[in-house]
Formats: C-alpha cells, structure tokens, sequence
C-alpha cells in the first residue's frame, strides 16, 4: 500500500502525458506519440516543473514501465514470419547495424562524446530507434539526461527521413522493394518507417514494415551482447576494487529474456484474432508512457551543457546508415 501511494500519482501524470501524446501521435502520424510524450515532458520539468510528490512515481515508469513495455511488443511479433519475409534483407540489416556501431563509436570518439551517450545514439540508429535505447539503457545504466537526450537526437532524424525519403526514392528512381529495404534499415522507429513506405507506395509500406520487423528482433542479441560485456566490466572491477558488489543475476537484462518468451508464444500462436493488434497498441502506449516519464526526468539546461555535438554525431551515423543500406543493395543486386 505504501508503494501504491508512493508511485501513483507521477504513473498517474506520466498515463496523462501519454494520453495527449498520443492523440497528437495521431493527428500528426509524421512525428508520432513517443516523440510528443518526450517533448511535453521535457517541456513540463523545463518550464513549469513537476509535483515533489510524483518524483518516485515518475522514475519507476521510465524504468519498470519501460521494461514491461518491451516485453508486451514482443507478444506482437513473430519469429516465422520474420524468418519467412525477411531473409532478404538480413545483409543489408546486418551491414547497417555494424556501420551504425563503428560510426558511432569512432566518430563519437573523435567529438569527445561520453561513452554512453554515444552507445545509445549509436543503438538507437542501428536498432529501432527508442524501443532499442529503452531497452539498452537500463543494461549499460545510463541516466534520464543521456535517454531523453539521444532519443530526441534519433527521433529528430526520423522526422528528417520520413520528409526527404520519398521524395529522394523517387528521384534516384527506386523501385518499391528496394525503397521498402532501404527506408526499413535506415529510418529508425517503426512509426516512422511505416509512414515513410507507405508514403511512397503500399508495396513499399509493406516491404518496409517486413524489414522493419526483422530488424526490431536485433534488440535481443544485442542487448544480451551488452549485457556479456556490462558483466565483463564488473567482474573485473571488482577484482580491482573489492567494494564493487558484483552479481550477474542483477545486472542481466532478464525483460530482455521475458520479450524472447513473448515472442515465441506468438509464434505458437498463443495471441489470435485481434488480440496481437490490442497488444502491439498497448505495448506502443506504455511506451509512450515511459518516454513521457523520460522527458520528466530530463534537465533541458543540463541537455544543452553537451551542445551540438551529440545531435552532429546523429546525423553522422544517420547518414552512414542511409548510405551502406544503398551501397549492399547495390552490391547484393537487390536494388
């Protein structure tokens, strides 16, 4: 009872966010919910400030909320399917996922930017986005600043490539499968995606959100990846320094294995009818709910203590990603 009224009411101020966002998610399928509920946050804390007694409230639903959502979205996919319709596009996601890493990795390294913030910028664009920097983030501990900022750098480029794709596919004369691959591998959350295939045609929509969904499965290798080297860290800290509590069974990401279950029921067909469709719009909601908690959370003045940088470094990695998703198709003959 005491936790219930401790968390209540910032679960109850973040639930409402995510309703507007949501809405406005709607309205404006372009920008899409997650990117409101993030923004009001961050306007809130920023201008106005938030209620001393949701604080508790707030944190565990940027954290545990979070974490349930991934595992409801895993209920919606399905590993035979992804497996069927997605097979072709396994090269390209794979080449653009590495090229999303090392860019990430190497040019974050030469602006000087904090480790973790570029792991996340660099995941969010390799990934899908913020449901890949959600789950990532509580595995190498990043804090709500280094969330709330490196999904507002991915979530501004989607908004970027959801504009200029189309219009750039038509011109370089793409045919639907070749845009569907390229905007599934390039353009980071599924909203965006899906906006920016179908923008173009319905073949392509649909391709895209084929691709998008084999690449949406990349969060559990790597998120176990992260995991294995997070545990590698700590053993050898606490080999150094004996007041570092090492425990594998705490810092493993134990949703991540909850999302694999998820999904595999789905694929035995556990979740039929409707239900995937209610699941996937619960899943998407609470994550709307989790980012709004983020942008709770987060200290604009703080965000603009890192400058241009990060945000520089998105669109390194962006644009790298857009290119090498080009240039396999190319090579592979699948353009």
């Amino acid at each position: 009872m005491n936790w219930f009224k401790q968390n209540i009411k910032g679960i109850l101020f973040a639930f409402i966010i995510a309703l507007i966002a949501t809405w406005l998610g709607s309205v404006l399928p372009i920008i899409g919910g997650p990117v409101f509920g993030i923004i009001i946050g961050i306007i809130i804390n920023n201008i106005f400030g938030k209620p001393e007694n949701t604080l508790e409230g707030i944190g565990f639903t940027s954290k545990k909320i979070l974490q349930w959502a991934i595992i409801v979205l895993g209920a919606g996919l399905s590993f035979t399917k992804v497996l069927q319709t997605g097979m072709d596009s396994l090269s390209v996601t794979i080449f653009t996922l590495l090229a999303a890493f090392i860019s990430a990795y190497a040019f974050g390294k030469l602006l000087g930017i904090p480790s973790k913030l570029k792991t996340l910028i660099g995941v969010g664009t390799a990934i899908c986005g913020g449901s890949a920097i959600a789950a990532i983030a509580p595995i190498i501990e990043a804090d709500e600043m280094e969330i709330a900022y490196s999904i507002s750098t991915i979530f501004l480029f989607n908004i970027i490539a959801v504009l200029i794709f189309p219009p750039l596919g038509h011109l370089l004369h793409f045919s639907d499968k070749a845009f569907g691959l390229w905007a599934g591998t390039a353009i980071n959350d599924t909203s965006s995606v899906v906006a920016a295939g179908y923008a173009y045609s319905n073949a392509a929509g649909s391709y895209a959100t084929i691709v998008k969904l084999t690449r949406t499965t990349m969060i559990i290798p790597i998120s176990i990846i992260f995991s294995i080297i997070v545990a590698i860290k700590k053993k050898k800290e606490s080999k150094v320094d004996t007041t570092v509590n090492f425990s594998f069974k705490k810092i493993f990401p134990w949703f991540v294995l909850w999302f694999l279950v998820a999904s595999l029921l789905n694929t035995l067909g556990l979740f039929k009818g409707n239900s995937i469709s209610y699941i996937n719009t619960l899943g998407r909601f609470m994550i709307v709910m989790a980012l709004s908690a983020i942008g709770l959370s987060s200290d604009f003045k703080k965000m603009i203590k890192n400058g241009v940088k990060p945000i520089f470094l998105g669109l390194i990695v962006w644009f790298t990603v857009a290119i090498v998703s080009i240039a396999v198709q190319v090579i592979t003959k699948q353009m």
